[in-house]
């Protein structure tokens, strides 16, 4: 019984990507390693930007450090 947890930040993601997201994965899994989708879990974890670190500061700050230049 595979689980896989996929983590992103939480900026605007729709639920119809997420679905996509689970739903392509799971193909995955089952044509890569036969594994039966009724038995694949996955969960996706949304991570506030403040809650989420890139090169030594907070994504949010990152992101705007980045539109900045």
């Amino acid at each position: 019984m595979p689980f896989i947890n996929v983590r992103i930040t939480r900026d605007g993601v729709t639920g119809a990507q997420k679905a996509q997201v689970i739903k392509e994965i799971t193909e995955t899994m089952e044509r890569v390693l036969n594994k039966d989708p009724k038995l694949t879990h996955i969960v996706i974890d949304e991570v506030d930007t403040d809650n989420w670190g890139y090169a030594g500061m907070t994504t949010t700050q990152y992101r705007k450090d980045l539109s900045d230049v």
